[in-house]
């Protein structure tokens, strides 16, 4: 087995490897002058188990074609299998046409991602449950639920606790974890007029005098979490606080995060923290490291992946 990472979260990248005791796969992602991206691989890989480690954010674009071009150069270096690692798949949220004429951006990334060469799709928390079946290689979608679950038993009084989801789509996960954690569930109902933006309508449940616990998958303008902290501290809860697996946090999310009401936001490290982010007063960053690299360890021992999550 070797691991290897494009320039997207080399961090994490080694934080993983340090897990595997392994390391880090020597390879070359650059740019020529035109910012045409160039790989070449430092190292013997034929008839290797590799591993190529890329979450596919911002800039998008750029991180998902040196994932496409690292997987063709693995496939033409005779690697015996290629497993494309994407701890945060981006153009998840376009998994369906929103309107006439649109695309559904997410079955074409995966199309380019098997056409490239990947064997297997290695993934977590994905926007949407279905866009596993956009490919048509074995894809494994981790769940970021036993890393968060753990961290909240460490910080909260589970007596008190009231997990909420912050929207009606978001339930099933909300319930998910309102079950391991043995305690109350609560929705806000928000209307969405077009994206980034949002209202608080209702919230479903009593949260008087709780520790609420928002969760959801992605926060990017951070819009929705903080009117939703608004609501239910109108509702009289005790606090709020965001467990979120993908910080996109774009354009000025992280000082919006800073100035809100949310008593902190947890992320994990599926996308590379800022500088912003980690100076941020309450935001704060927990490894998904360990949970990637025990799904790498068993996929590549044909272990079972499942039994990570079984309660």
């Amino acid at each position: 087995m070797k691991v290897f990472a494009g320039n997207s979260n080399r961090q994490l990248a080694e934080a993983i490897c340090k897990y595997l005791n392994l390391p880090l796969g020597k390879a070359s992602v650059r740019r020529f002058a035109d910012q045409e991206i160039f790989v070449e691989i430092q190292e013997n890989v034929r008839g290797e188990d590799v591993f190529v480690i890329q979450p596919t954010s911002f800039p998008t674009n750029d991180h998902l074609m040196e994932l496409l071009i690292m997987i063709d150069a693995f496939r033409r270096s005779s690697a015996k299998r290629i497993t494309a690692v994407i701890p945060y798949f981006g153009y998840a949220r376009q998994d369906r046409k929103s309107g006439s004429r649109t695309p559904i951006s997410a079955k074409l990334v995966a199309n380019l991602i098997t056409e490239a060469g990947a064997d297997r799709v290695m993934t977590m928390d994905l926007h949407a449950a279905q866009i596993q079946g956009f490919f048509d290689i074995p894809t494994d979608n981790l769940y970021a639920a036993p890393l968060l679950t753990r961290d909240i038993k460490q910080h909260y009084d589970l007596k008190n606790l009231m997990v909420v989801s912050p929207d009606v789509g978001g339930v099933a996960r909300a319930r998910s974890l309102a079950k391991r954690l043995d305690c109350l569930l609560a929705i806000v109902d928000k209307r969405r007029d077009r994206p980034g933006e949002s209202e608080v309508m209702n919230v479903i449940g009593d949260v008087t005098g709780k520790d609420c616990i928002l969760i959801d998958d992605i926060i990017d303008s951070g819009g929705t979490l903080c009117n939703a902290a608004e609501a239910l501290l109108k509702q009289s809860a005790n606090s709020v606080t965001a467990y979120i697996t993908h910080g996109v946090l774009s354009g000025g999310a992280v000082a919006r995060v800073s100035s809100s009401k949310l008593r902190e936001l947890v992320i994990t490290d599926s996308i590379q923290p800022t500088t912003a982010v980690l100076s941020a007063p309450n935001i704060r960053v927990v490894s998904a490291a360990t949970l990637l690299g025990e799904a790498i360890d068993r996929t590549s021992a044909e272990a079972s992946v499942s039994s990570l999550f079984d309660d």
